[in-house]
């Protein structure tokens, strides 16, 4: 029984860009890329997290970086338990802590098998228990919502993978919608638009870059420039171009209304109490793809009713995840 004294108990948001890790009594403890990188030959790890995400894109022959994460599961087993285990001795205090429990959130789209997956990964890494919450859920409980009444919430979590949408009622998803279209999707939508209209390519990371600063789903005022290098598909050589947010709007235009589309869809399958509750209470925007400037604006434009975006929203699930470790039997009806 010694050794229960140094258990801690662990809640992982284990996301397809990010990985947020709550230790229950100290609160939210890292926030760090999904990503590690392997010598090629050995399969040794090099580097996890922000090291591994410095390495991305800029690696030699001997050296891969690998997301183990796509459209929020798990693609490749291996690389997400050692993932997950290097960034959990990162913020353990001492190498004698055990995790006694640990409560990780999945897409609330995703099969038993893939679920599965994920708490075959966390039981590999150290947990002796291991509980899972559907995100949307979590994100509600993260950002205040009481998710245990007979009331109707709608959220809109936009991860890096996937968007998951979700009606939630009396500790349940009444309708749910998962589409995997998330940041991701919108950084690959902004290398293809360069690609294709100005015969300029550039990396993932440069296209993430521009979408923080300068993208947007509406119109803005004024209008952004940013200076981008890439190289040129003509000449081949390195260049810098000046690119407007005019550009990088047109580039997100089609994942974007995707997003909108699938919020009209869960709206139109929500029970007619539920929705009247909703249209009081509006949609609530959370996930780090909930930053994209005017995205509210152009969700609530599509839909006619009112839309906010959560107050740290990147943070939202994790921080949800961190309410229910702190009060397991409060939140039981809610985990898997």
């Amino acid at each position: 029984m010694a050794l229960l004294n140094f258990a801690s108990d662990v809640a992982i948001d284990l996301g397809t860009a990010n990985t947020l890790i709550y230790i229950k009594g100290r609160g939210i403890v890292l926030n760090e890329p999904s990503i590690v990188a392997l010598n090629r030959s050995t399969r040794k790890i090099i580097a996890v997290g922000s090291e591994a995400q410095q390495m991305h894109e800029r690696t030699h022959r001997d050296i891969e970086t690998i997301r183990p994460l796509k459209d929020g599961v798990i693609a490749d087993f291996e690389v997400a338990e050692q993932l997950i285990r290097h960034l959990i001795r990162k913020v353990q205090t001492s190498w004698f802590t055990a995790i006694r429990r640990m409560v990780v959130c999945v897409p609330s789209g995703i099969t038993e098998v893939e679920k599965r997956a994920v708490r075959d990964s966390a039981e590999h890494a150290g947990a002796r228990q291991v509980y899972l919450i559907d995100e949307p859920m979590a994100a509600a409980i993260g950002i205040g919502l009481n998710v245990a009444e007979p009331v109707g919430n709608m959220i809109v979590d936009i991860g890096g993978g996937t968007t998951e949408i979700a009606v939630i009622a009396l500790n349940g998803i009444v309708i749910d919608e998962s589409i995997r279209v998330g940041g991701d999707e919108l950084d690959s939508a902004i290398v293809q638009y360069f690609k294709r209209n100005h015969n300029l390519l550039i990396g993932q990371r440069t296209a993430e870059r521009i979408k923080l600063e300068v993208g947007s789903a509406v119109e803005l005022d004024p209008e952004l420039e940013l200076s981008v290098k890439g190289r040129d598909l003509v000449s081949g050589i390195p260049k810098i171009r000046t690119i407007s947010s005019e550009d990088v709007r047109e580039a997100l235009r089609e994942p974007v209304s995707q997003i909108a589309a699938a919020v009209i869809r869960c709206l139109e399958r929500t029970p007619p109490e539920l929705g009247s509750d909703i249209l009081e209470r509006g949609i609530m925007l959370t996930g780090g793809g909930a930053m994209l400037k005017g995205l509210d604006e152009l969700i609530k434009g599509r839909v006619d009713l009112p839309v906010y975006v959560a107050e740290d929203p990147l943070t939202a699930v994790v921080r949800g995840t961190g309410s229910v470790l702190e009060d397991i039997p409060k939140y039981e009806k809610v985990l898997s």
